[in-house]
């Protein structure tokens, strides 16, 4: 279902007849053929590097193996022509027959058209969000929930087994200050008069939760000391807290198969486990570190500490993961939840963090390495900061937070489709501009409604059909006579169908879910171009006077419906039958 792959092993094929023949040298390594579009359009449907990687190790001249390989392949009924290019680049057009006949396969294989078994059911865990609990989730946590839970989705299209996992950051100090900052909206539910000293959190989301507390216990924890209270009122503050979180995520339609608490590490023996594991390598010393950058000898004080060596897994230096008082560090309790997940049998990590997360990178990586032997790769994700925009001004208040504007703020305000395909429009590590103005336009200039309208529109190509009573039923659709697609706008439509297989892998392989939706927005792009064209040159008309002639043509329409369809589902956005 892969026309790409089908070339590229027509090309492989060819190169083990020329090996078997004595026309190229047995036994040559071939993994790095591609085929894949030529930068220029103009100069072919596909091209192959098969010639310039094969030249050094076969001891020929690219350009003769290149002339050798385009002979054998124009037998091939699929090829319509193959021109050598430059020193050895091969540029291949595709018979028409092969280009009219990819709508049926799409419309054969359905919702499977795309899907990959490249991951092969390999286990792979991608933790994204993991905001502390102390508070709702604001817009740059929205971005991560989105990206995540796209990545996460491509994975699944792609052949893996995906946990999407949450880590929730219970064990420090700032849930003493969310336990803190509940007590106050207690003594308030008690109509006492409170301040909110530095530090705590004032926002008006703690209201309902002081008020559960007094629900709860009642006046117990009046006039009380911290030694009564602070413990209880952490856990209930916290489990409040991750009951708004997880409706937070629900408005977006994301759902965690897993949440893992950091204070599940403390007291239980992981954190020793995961140390002794890197010491039993050799890679846990007691040792002083080198002054900081920006540090004199003079206010350098060099102090013991220690270390893990994760200079032997690629980091900058070696990293502090006990403090001379006995007590861990911020990176142990880290290593042994990377630990946690290595020991659960993951294949690959992914993590997915926010931009002041940068230097952290190295150190994970090194630690994840050492702990699974080099067998297990962690990619992390760093997300760019989201720039609201209203009016043509920043927008950045919350009554609700208090200080930033929430994901529940944007949900509300555009929606979650919305929300979900603006957010993936860039690259997680580009800088993202959401003006809610643009977002709601209806206007080729803005990518959710472009997308959507194409759908909608081959969605209403299909009532008009069945209001003719022309069957456009998708097992007719595939049965019908394709050849009657020969215009140049319909050949574009039918090359970029043809594309989504391979950026499927492509997309899955880099981890960017960004990458389907600009797909998306080029697929629809080329539907309304197609659609366009039809009012001046009624022949491109998807509804034709003969039936045939319009089921060919719906063909077309369907299978690219079908393809926005997936796409869209990936993303988490909901396709539209129907626009206003």
């Amino acid at each position: 279902m892969n026309l790409f792959s089908d070339i590229r092993s027509l090309v492989l094929s060819t190169i083990e007849a020329m090996m078997a023949d004595g026309a190229l040298p047995d036994g040559l390594n071939t993994q790095a053929v591609t085929v894949e579009p030529p930068r220029d359009a103009a100069h072919g449907d596909m091209a192959t590097n098969a010639a310039m990687v094969l030249a050094r190790p076969a001891g020929q001249k690219p350009r003769d193996i290149a002339e050798a390989l385009v002979a054998r392949l124009a037998e091939d009924p699929r090829i319509a022509a193959a021109d050598v290019a430059g020193p050895g680049f091969i540029n291949l057009r595709l018979a028409l027959p092969v280009w009219q006949s990819l709508p049926r396969t799409v419309l054969q294989a359905g919702t499977g058209y795309g899907r990959s078994v490249m991951g092969q059911g390999q286990k792979v865990n991608v933790e994204f969000v993991s905001a502390n609990p102390t508070g709702p989730m604001h817009v740059g946590h929205a971005r991560g929930a989105i990206v995540g839970d796209a990545m996460a989705a491509l994975l699944a299209y792609a052949g893996y087994d995906v946990t999407r996992e949450y880590y929730i950051n219970d064990g420090g100090a700032q849930v003493d200050v969310l336990a803190r900052s509940v007590y106050l909206r207690y003594l308030e539910a008690h109509g006492q008069a409170v301040e909110f000293a530095d530090g705590t959190y004032p926002g008006d989301y703690l209201v309902p939760v002081g008020q559960a507390l007094k629900d709860k216990v009642d006046d117990a924890y009046l006039g009380q000391g911290e030694e009564v209270w602070l413990a209880e009122v952490r856990v209930f503050a916290t489990d409040a807290m991750m009951d708004l979180i997880r409706a937070d995520l629900a408005a977006l339609g994301v759902k965690m198969d897993h949440f893992f608490s950091e204070k599940s590490l403390y007291g239980t023996g992981l954190i020793e486990a995961a140390i002794e594991d890197l010491r039993a390598k050799d890679l846990i010393y007691r040792g002083t570190l080198e002054p900081p950058k920006g540090k004199t000898p003079e206010d350098w004080e060099p102090r013991e500490q220690t270390l893990f060596r994760s200079t032997a897994h690629g980091d900058d230096v070696d990293r502090p993961i006990q403090k001379s008082d006995g007590s861990w560090t911020y990176f142990a309790p880290d290593i042994a939840y990377h630990y946690d997940k290595v020991q659960r049998g993951f294949d690959m990590l992914i993590d997915i963090f926010g931009a002041d997360h940068g230097g952290y990178v190295k150190r994970m990586k090194a630690a994840v390495s050492a702990l699974s032997d080099g067998t297990v790769p962690l990619d992390i994700k760093l997300l760019q900061l989201v720039k609201l925009w209203k009016n043509g001004e920043p927008f950045k208040m919350s009554k609700r937070a208090g200080t930033f504007v929430t994901l529940r703020d944007v949900v509300e305000m555009v929606g979650p489709d919305v929300a979900r395909f603006q957010m993936l429009t860039r690259k997680n590590d580009a800088a993202l501009d959401f003006d809610f103005d643009k977002v709601v336009e209806q206007s080729k200039e803005n990518p959710v409604f472009y997308v959507q309208y194409a759908h909608a529109r081959i969605s209403s190509v299909l009532r008009k059909a069945v209001d003719a009573e022309i069957d456009v039923s998708d097992a007719t659709l595939a049965q019908a006579d394709l050849s009657g697609l020969t215009h140049e706008s319909e050949l574009t439509l039918v090359a970029k169908l043809a594309e989504w297989p391979r950026l499927v892998e492509i997309a899955a392989r880099n981890n960017e879910p960004h990458r389907v939706a600009t797909y998306l927005s080029e697929l629809a792009a080329e539907l309304h171009g197609l659609w366009n064209r039809g009012n001046d040159e009624p022949g491109l008309r998807f509804v034709q006077d003969d039936p045939a002639t319009t089921q060919s043509k719906i063909a077309l329409a369907r299978a690219t419906g079908i393809v926005i369809s997936a796409g869209l589902g990936i993303l988490g956005v909901t396709p539209m039958e129907e626009m206003r």
